[in-house]
């Protein structure tokens, strides 16, 4: 009896190089985001366009005088020779001096103290163990949540009732730490500080307050520095609130604004022309800090 031959499996045909179903794809590298189009190019130009426009358009109606501001069809679009004496005329006709300082006053101490206790607060909340961190930091949630106007009848008796109605500690003290720059500076002290960094300085001696001083504030300063920017800005354009709790002969930059267009007639070369000097210190705060203040924007947005 022929013993057939153990069977072989069939090696599956090679096909030439040219006739392979699956081609090996050379892998190309990553592309570049760094580089755009003419079409990006116009998008942004058009954005800066549009944001700058309104600075520019306050600029040339305040340098031209009420007559050709008004008298034409054609709205001015080149500036004027008279901007020196409309900003004279502002300073003459109302109280811009004392208004500028108020609004320094205030917001340079409301930017200082949101820094100062908010990265405080932030650095209790990311690095220390303490009972009900966790429900505290939700009540700080929750408050940036309610609308500022649901708390201003509280807020004026409560300002009426301690005798600071009036006066400019009734603007500066309900604004020196917010919920939001509370937790704005929780989340940087977490993602800039390790654990074993301020583990390290604690094993070295150093205390609470020398450990926040030494290792905290220089990881986040970049961060600091946009938080006190931003509430120097709101704190310089707000309206709302000084209006109420604020006489107009003891007022802030907007109060002055709002008292430069009251009447029965407007002057727009007037009005723009403080409008263009309430503008310079917040122009001028944010050039000199640009370069800080987006790189603490965008800390967050890149990881690796």
């Amino acid at each position: 009896m022929a013993v057939s031959a153990p069977h072989r499996p069939r090696s599956a045909p090679t096909l030439p190089a040219d006739r392979r179903l699956f081609r090996t794809v050379p892998r190309r590298g990553p592309r570049r985001l760094d580089s755009a189009g003419p079409i990006a190019y116009l998008l942004l130009a058009a954005v800066t366009a549009a944001s700058v426009f309104p600075l520019y358009w306050s600029f040339v109606v305040a340098s031209h005088d009420d007559n050709s501001v008004l008298a034409g069809t054609t709205p001015p679009l080149v500036p004027g020779g008279h901007l020196i004496e409309n900003i004279q005329r502002v300073f003459e006709l109302s109280a811009f001096w004392q208004a500028l300082g108020n609004s320094f006053l205030v917001a340079g101490t409301t930017a200082v103290s949101n820094v100062l206790l908010s990265s405080l607060a932030g650095f209790a909340f990311a690095k220390l163990r303490f009972r009900g961190r966790g429900a505290l930091l939700v009540c700080v949630v929750v408050t940036v949540m309610v609308p500022t106007q649901l708390g201003v009848i509280p807020l004026y008796i409560l300002v009426t009732d301690l005798g600071m109605y009036g006066r400019l500690s009734a603007l500066i003290v309900p604004a020196l730490v917010s919920a939001v720059g509370v937790f704005w500076m929780r989340q940087a002290v977490e993602e800039n500080i390790p654990d074993e960094l301020v583990e390290a300085a604690r094993m070295d001696g150093a205390g609470l307050l020398r450990t926040y001083w030494h290792v905290v504030v220089p990881g986040v300063r970049t961060t600091a520095t946009v938080l006190g920017m931003f509430t120097f800005m709101f704190a310089w354009n707000d309206y709302f609130w000084p209006l109420i709790a604020l006489p107009p002969e003891n007022g802030t930059v907007q109060i002055a604004l709002n008292q430069l267009a009251a009447g029965y007639f407007t002057d727009y070369t007037l009005m723009l022309a403080g409008v263009v000097v309430s503008a310079l210190p917040v122009l001028v705060a944010f050039t000199v800090l640009a370069r800080r203040i987006v790189s603490g924007v965008m800390a967050g947005a890149v990881k690796g």
